[in-house]
């Protein structure tokens, strides 16, 4: 499985900002183009430009085995994320942008390939973005925005799209808490033919004017394959352009 985060996905990821209204109070958005538009408005202008944290990342090896390791983490909008596996000072570092991958091993850059993170769009991309260039981004993912329907979530009222019940639990989709309008589930096929992934988004905190998820569960089958707890968060910190630049190094550690 391709190294994910959230960092998003989380990483993904509420700052001073609350909702003006109660979650019973909202009427639901027509369609998942509408609700987009919507997270887009509450937080544009807000949501942090930057972030850090520490990743305590848990993988359930197909031996069986359990593999725990620490991983480092920035995150610069609109869209780039940087993820140190292991100590910086090792050069083993996968970085995202809104539409490629590159994986650099021993500081070296390995490979490059059109592989975008689906978090991306919903941890920082589409605050910061227009919404029409978000919807962009997501089309790739394939999720249905003409589904939407209501639902809960850890006891919250929660907008699905991309499902027409709960009995779907394989279509692509993306969950979003009514009040705070930031995504919860998310369930994606990362490319043709891999496994369903489905991405829980648990224990947001306020952070820098936005939110972000601290517990975030990778699971495929039915069984968690990668879990990411995070830690040390500090929002609009100055991150150089040369930390995501894949071709320098050393290139500073997150």
């Amino acid at each position: 499985m391709r190294t994910l985060s959230l960092a998003i996905a989380a990483l993904l990821v509420a700052g001073c900002v609350h909702a003006s209204s109660s979650p019973g109070s909202q009427l639901m958005p027509r369609d998942g183009t509408e609700l987009v538009t919507r997270m887009h408005d509450r937080y544009a202008g807000r949501w942090y430009n930057t972030v850090t944290f520490t990743q305590t990342t848990t993988q359930q090896l197909p031996n069986g085995t359990e593999r725990i390791s620490t991983w480092h983490e920035a995150l610069r909008a609109p869209g780039i994320l940087r993820i140190d596996v292991g100590a910086p000072a090792d050069g083993n570092v996968v970085i995202y942008t809104r539409d490629s991958s590159y994986r650099v091993r021993a500081g070296k850059l390995v490979r490059a390939e059109p592989d975008a993170n689906p978090f991306m769009p919903f941890v920082v991309t589409m605050y910061h973005v227009p919404a029409a260039e978000t919807l962009g981004e997501l089309a790739r993912w394939n999720f249905d925005l003409s589904r939407i329907r209501a639902d809960t979530l850890d006891g919250r009222p929660t907008w699905v799209v991309g499902a027409a019940d709960a009995a779907d639990t394989t279509s692509p989709q993306f969950w979003v808490d009514a009040e705070r309008l930031v995504a919860t589930r998310i369930i994606v096929a990362p490319e043709a033919m891999a496994p369903v992934m489905d991405i829980s988004l648990r224990g947001y905190q306020p952070l820098g004017g936005g939110w972000i998820a601290t517990d975030v569960d990778i699971r495929m089958g039915g069984k968690s394959v990668q879990r990411e707890q995070y830690a040390d968060l500090r929002a609009n910190v100055d991150l150089p352009p040369s930390m995501f630049d894949p071709h320098q190094w050393p290139a500073g550690g997150a």
